[in-house]
């Protein structure tokens, strides 16, 4: 089995499960499980898009109109939260538990019920995110977290009951992603075929073991972090508060000593099968397989010692603003390596533009904007104006939506025949990518200008100099979400039925069909052009 195959010929083992509910509520399979994460993403990306695009319809115009400035802090604190915790971080464990066992020629992952065990924790844990917002409905508290994702103290210790929902969802949310990657690693290091060495893993299952590392590093920090708000708020302890001894710049350290790696734990799922997808579609071997192994570690090792650079203005003395700054630029070097790679991979290549590789190039694009403007954020001078304002949030969305989201769609579209057995519609794909990148361009590339003008992020209402730009960036918005129910009804029409996948690859250009074999070592791939 390649990574580069979409073929459909291997048998679903259902390790003899009972059918129809129960299949799904104690399934041990991979793929079910795999399945049942990308379904739980879709819906919470789904929820969390709604959630942002009533932000965006608050900040159409200058001034109050749909919201109290409390709800709008609400939505945005649980849109994050979503997106982060709820949507990329599961789509990445499904893709996961589909994938790796299938690369690495394992029968299932390691620890199959702890498997379904880590799934079954994240839709409690989404409950408790929302559900605030419905108690709120009945009078029963004062609605959701409202400090935003990062729930920095004092304000999430004075904070109303919603913060403590999302503490316990948090934490919940943690043991999944810790479960998960305790079986990813046990899987990688225990159950390769005969022959596959570390070094002949293809890059998917690299990218994983490193961000199951990190996980596993990173997580307990924020569990202490939130644990020791929680008895702030509650027990009388006074870790953060200043008026009993406490510092509330530790949280931010323990906070964003995990929530730096998040950011490399969303993306390097990604930057590992981009080049499967870049190699496919070229119909070119992946250029510098070994270099982007090394640039992986290199970012896994370098993200949990540059947190700070998310607080440059709290007042840190200055050996630690140069330290931070610099290490924070240092990043991008390995970051430098994998786009000189990916770029190389596709160079001078056969290249046809098929769904999965319209994402995979827009990923390329659009990821190195949120990279450029990352290096302008990580100049401690420069940062002093830059730092909470729109600039910021556009930098991240460029980051995340462009580089996680998109890049997710690209390796949904890529595997989709391998998951349904169908093949997806490639007009409405190409349309849906379409949409999506000009929406998205349109919602954020005004958001550049708005921060560099001056304005702040979370906020209600603005000047009236502001107003031009929010309004394009809001009618991006909505588009943006509206063309996301595009591709629910491309998933669901797909899964239902279409044309059947074959174990051939992509239609090539100029009619040619391409199939795609790989032989030892697993990571290239020889092109054989077949004549229809």
């Amino acid at each position: 089995m390649t990574t580069a195959t979409i073929a459909t010929h291997d048998d679903h083992h259902d390790h003899g499960h009972p059918s129809g509910i129960q299949r799904w509520l104690f399934t041990t399979n991979h793929k079910d499980i795999g399945t049942m994460y990308m379904i739980f993403a879709l819906i919470m990306f789904m929820v969390g898009g709604a959630m942002i695009m009533a932000v965006r319809a608050e900040l159409f115009q200058p001034g109050l109109q749909l919201m109290k400035p409390e709800f709008f802090n609400q939505l945005i604190g649980v849109h994050a939260l979503i997106m982060i915790f709820a949507a990329l971080m599961p789509v990445a464990t499904g893709l996961a538990n589909w994938l790796i066992p299938m690369m690495i020629g394992a029968p299932d992952m390691a620890l199959p019920r702890l498997n379904n065990w880590s799934f079954w924790l994240l839709p409690p844990a989404a409950t408790l995110l929302v559900m605030p917002f419905i108690l709120a409905l009945f009078g029963i508290g004062t609605g959701a977290v409202a400090t935003g994702w990062t729930l920095y103290a004092p304000l999430s210790v004075q904070g109303g009951m919603g913060v403590d929902f999302a503490i316990f969802a948090i934490h919940l949310l943690g043991i999944s992603s810790i479960l998960a990657s305790i079986n990813v690693v046990v899987t990688i290091l225990n159950m390769r075929a005969p022959g596959m060495t570390l070094m002949k893993m293809p890059l998917f299952v690299w990218a994983w073991l490193i961000t199951a590392f990190l996980l596993i590093a990173t997580i307990p920090v924020l569990a202490g972090a939130v644990t020791m708000l929680l008895t702030d708020r509650h027990f009388d302890t006074h870790f953060f508060d200043a008026a009993g001894g406490g510092d509330p710049i530790l949280f931010q350290h323990l906070f964003w000593f995990f929530g730096h790696p998040e950011v490399y734990i969303l993306l390097l799922p990604i930057w590992g099968f981009m080049p499967h997808i870049l190699s496919a579609f070229a119909r070119k071997p992946i250029y510098g397989h070994k270099a982007q192994i090394y640039s992986f570690w290199a970012i896994g090792i370098m993200s949990v010692i540059v947190w700070a650079h998310h607080f440059f203005t709290v007042g840190m003395p200055l050996p630690a603003l140069l330290y931070f700054m610099y290490s924070t630029m240092a990043i991008s070097l390995p970051l430098a390596v994998l786009f000189f790679c990916w770029i190389a991979t596709i160079w001078r290549g056969s290249m046809t533009f098929e769904t999965p590789m319209l994402f995979a190039l827009g990923f390329v694009i659009l990821f190195g904007i949120g990279g450029l403007t990352g290096l302008v954020l990580a100049d401690v001078a420069a940062d002093a104006q830059y730092h909470h304002s729109y600039f910021v949030v556009a930098h991240f969305h460029y980051t995340l939506f462009a580089g996680g989201i998109m890049g997710a769609m690209a390796g949904v579209y890529f595997w989709l025949p391998k998951f349904t057995g169908h093949m997806y519609d490639e007009k409405l794909g190409k349309t849906h990518f379409w949409l999506t990148a000009i929406s998205f361009n349109l919602t954020f590339i005004p958001q550049f200008f708005l921060g560099l003008a001056g304005m702040p992020r979370r906020i209600p209402d603005y000047a009236l100099q502001f107003t031009e730009f929010n309004m394009i960036s809001s009618i991006g918005a909505f588009s943006l979400g509206l063309s996301q129910l595009l591709f629910v009804y491309i998933i669901i029409k797909c899964a239902r039925g279409g044309e059947k996948a074959s174990d051939k690859v992509w239609e090539g250009a100029k009619g040619l069909e391409f199939t795609l074999t790989s032989p030892p070592p697993y990571h290239s791939f020889t092109v054989q052009p077949v004549m229809k």
